[in-house]
């Protein structure tokens, strides 16, 4: 075994390989970048060593630099992560070149599978079934139109360096095919540099499912069963779970055989995992399953398989890549229990799923482990007090859960996600608990469509209660501080000779805003009005951020965070935000009518198709803008003229930049 390994990565997954490294007796080492300094994987490391500036480019794949810094601190092999150079053939053989041991699989595994063109061409061979469709060099977008034609409607281009829904666009009728082309070309090309693409025909109720394979360098190949991964938002994983529901023995026997014939076919060794797309139109069946793609890496969601095979994946890879041979066959793996993984975020959820930023100001989890199988099992490699930069994946924290049933297992991710408290940036949180509360994901009718579906359901927020708009109001005003019981001023709060004090507070929840009146009737006692109805009610601090509140109807517990004038409180795993306003301070702003097309949130101008002068109409495409290597269109939010064009593709934006500025067509 290794005694120094060096992690070429960052943020939770770093710190997921350091939990092993640490437990084996491991020393590590991290890279990091300019904008990483303070963060959580470099405190964890023995060493830390700073590798470049902020972008990705400068830093995390600078292959040259990592090795430098593996050789410098004495390390002898270099674990990947995911993402980054993971899956890079030609860093896996300069670090072999340096006399360094990659921890993952050979060049010529990954490069095999590296091109999905190719790679499902290798799985023909090998007997592996693959989806119908285009996988050919011949690039030309007469071509692929024909071709698609041909395929027949819908259809699915894919580019084909591609993953994480990246360089992925679904085509439903043939008029639409060459704007989608072309996006997910830019798309390819911004995210791998390779704008190919392949095109495949779109199952119509798919299921992603995907098997885990191991390897050894002694020949030994196994599966550790599936998970399904189809709840999906634009091809991106939001939910998994291990085993699949509903899955026949018989099938998971055929997918277990064909992935482990996938990994055969290109010799591998390490963790690795072989997705397929599965026909859960009419139920699962051993012949309604095909080759996707293979991930040459460890997955974000393996900790759903951990879960149920009672491994750690992480020490399994560095005894592979030591040159040890795997501790057992296949027949002594057997699935222990379900479990799920929620990916929590930094993204606004109603402006489409955007990645956002911000400082964790707050950050509570509930109880649980760490990098490490458990009941609730919480990985981040975030703290409080960090910030989510415009730099990386928003990701704060993957939520996994482990129960005896499915049905067990999901009521745990429920109330896990409820226990998630985030103050300082927007997350997805309430969809993650929305989805968790959806009818035919516990049925376990579930497709890779699902979400689309039922997007406005699951998106749509639940207006804060009265009580937790008094709960606000309570704290903006200062009513809601700890009090010394042993203080006789305490006992006259709010007492006045003639009657009793009042105080006035304005609070603004998103779009609504509320003047709120409170009366104080005795210690811990109130009236409050301007929030629904009338209502008189008790509270009191009970914790650090927990908030007690009594009315005619119940008893309430919140958790409440005061950040300034910005109060977040959190009830029932949903959380509302309330900001202050003094209203002698309050400049009342000017309504610009929709004239300006700002950045939703910082990211990449890649295509401008806006000009001066142009007449466009409400809708209408004006900008394309990359954020964590996707795209977001934006469009116009009226119908006018374009009086100004303020941003040029390959500029960085900020959060809230204007970007174009409209003016109505009778100017």
């Amino acid at each position: 075994m290794f005694r120094k390994i060096l992690i070429a990565n960052r943020g939770e997954i770093a710190c997921r390989v350091m939990a092993t490294a640490a437990r084996l007796g491991l020393r590590t080492v991290a890279v990091y970048s300019e904008a990483d300094a303070g963060s959580k994987h470099v405190a964890m490391a023995d060493e830390a060593v700073l590798i470049g500036g902020a972008a990705v480019a400068d830093s995390y794949l600078r292959g040259d630099r990592i090795i430098q810094a593996a050789l410098a601190t004495g390390a002898e092999a270099i674990h990947p992560g995911y993402g980054f150079l993971s899956e890079n053939p030609d860093f896996v053989e300069a670090v072999e070149a340096a006399g360094l041991v990659f921890i993952g699989p050979p060049a010529s595994a990954i490069r095999a599978m590296g091109l999905k063109d190719a790679a499902k061409a290798l799985m023909v061979k090998a007997g592996v079934p693959v989806v119908p469709g285009y996988h050919g060099a011949d690039q030309s977008a007469d071509l692929l139109a024909e071709e698609a034609a041909k395929i027949g409607y819908p259809v699915l281009i894919k580019a084909r360096a591609g993953g994480g829904g990246k360089g992925m666009r679904l085509v439903e009728k043939p008029s639409d095919f060459a704007a989608m082309l072309a996006g997910a070309q830019r798309e390819g090309q911004a995210s791998f540099g390779d704008p190919a693409v392949l095109v495949e025909k779109y199952i119509t109720k798919p299921r992603h499912i995907e098997i885990q394979v191991f390897g050894d360098a002694h020949g030994n190949v196994v599966h550790l069963f599936e998970r399904d991964c189809s709840l999906q938002r634009r091809h991106q994983k939001v939910i998994e779970e291990a085993p699949a529901p509903d899955m026949p023995p018989q099938m998971r026997d055929a997918m277990g055989k064909a992935a482990v014939e996938a990994a055969r076919a290109v010799g591998y060794r390490g963790a690795g995992t072989v997705e397929f797309i599965v026909d859960g139109s009419d139920g699962l069946r051993a012949d309604g399953f095909w080759f996707m793609e293979m991930n040459t890496r460890l997955q974000v969601e393996h900790p759903v398989s951990e879960a149920i095979t009672g491994l750690d994946f992480v020490e399994l890879q560095l005894r592979v890549a030591a040159g040890e041979a795997l501790p057992f066959a296949q027949q002594d793996l057997t699935i222990n229990g379900h479990a799920f993984e929620a990916r929590v975020y930094a993204e606004d959820v109603p402006k489409g799923f955007l990645p956002a930023t911000g400082t964790l100001e707050h950050l509570a989890f509930p109880p649980g482990s760490e990098f490490a199988r458990g009941a609730i099992r919480i990985d981040s490699g975030v703290r409080p007090g960090d910030r989510i930069s415009p730099w990386y994946d928003p990701m704060i924290a993957k939520v996994i859960v482990h129960g005896p049933t499915r049905a067990t297992a999901l009521r745990m991710l429920e109330e896990a996600l409820a226990g998630c408290h985030v103050a300082g940036s927007v997350t997805n949180l309430a969809f993650l608990g929305a989805l968790s509360r959806h009818e035919g994901f516990a049925a376990g009718d579930v497709d890779t469509g699902l979400i689309a579906r039922d997007l406005e359901g699951l998106v749509a927020a639940r207006p804060a209660s009265p009580v937790e708009g008094a709960a606000a109001a309570l704290a903006a005003l200062g009513l809601l501080e700890p009090r010394d019981p042993n203080d006789p001023w305490c006992a006259l709060q709010g007492w006045r000779h003639w009657e009793a004090a009042r105080h006035f507070v304005t609070l603004t929840e998103g779009d609504q805003r509320h003047d709120v009146t409170v009366t104080i009737l005795g210690p811990g006692r109130y009236r409050i009005e301007g929030l629904a109805e009338p209502q008189e009610l008790s509270a009191e601090r009970t914790g650090k951020t927990c908030i007690a509140v009594q009315t005619d109807t119940g008893c309430a517990q919140l958790d409440l965070v005061r950040l300034g004038q910005r109060i977040t409180v959190f009830n029932a795993g949903v959380s509302h935000g309330f900001e202050g306003i003094d209203p002698l301070q309050e400049a009342a702003e000017a309504d610009t009518g929709g004239d300006s097309v700002l950045a939703p949130m910082p990211g990449l101008v890649t295509l401008v198709s806006a000009v001066k002068g142009q007449n466009v109409s409400k809708g209408d495409a004006l900008m394309v803008l990359e954020a964590m290597k996707m795209e977001h269109t934006l469009t116009a939010p009226r119908d006018g003229i374009v009086a100004e064009v303020l941003a040029a593709a390959g500029d960085q934006v900020s959060d809230g930049t204007v970007l174009l500025a409209l003016e109505p067509e009778n100017a």
